[in-house]
């Protein structure tokens, strides 16, 4: 249930109150009994409770052969070297 946050008109008093989102607004202040508007507030932050928020409770993929490293990238893997290509002999022809 959410927490709506109150003002009234005619005295100023500022409250809070945990209702139902099915519940109507309350209308009435409870120090003066003069009308109140409810306050637009900026709602509550994302709450996480319980297990499954760290990378170690999640089930580790086999299906992917590269592991990262600790910064997010793959490893470098070392390339064998291109074979070099021997260059062919040139003969020596003289135009006769």
């Amino acid at each position: 249930m959410p927490t709506y946050e109150y003002k009234c008109d005619d005295c100023g008093h500022v409250f809070e109150e945990f209702q139902s989102i099915k519940e109507d607004p309350i209308s009435k202040c409870p120090q003066c009994g003069g009308k109140v508007q409810r306050l637009i507030g900026p709602g509550a932050g994302l709450i996480f409770k319980g297990s499954g928020f760290y990378l170690t409770d999640y089930k580790k993929s086999s299906s992917s052969p590269a592991t990262t490293s600790g910064n997010g990238t793959a490893p470098k893997q070392d390339k064998p070297a291109a074979p070099k290509a021997e260059k062919a002999p040139t003969t020596d022809k003289k135009a006769s």
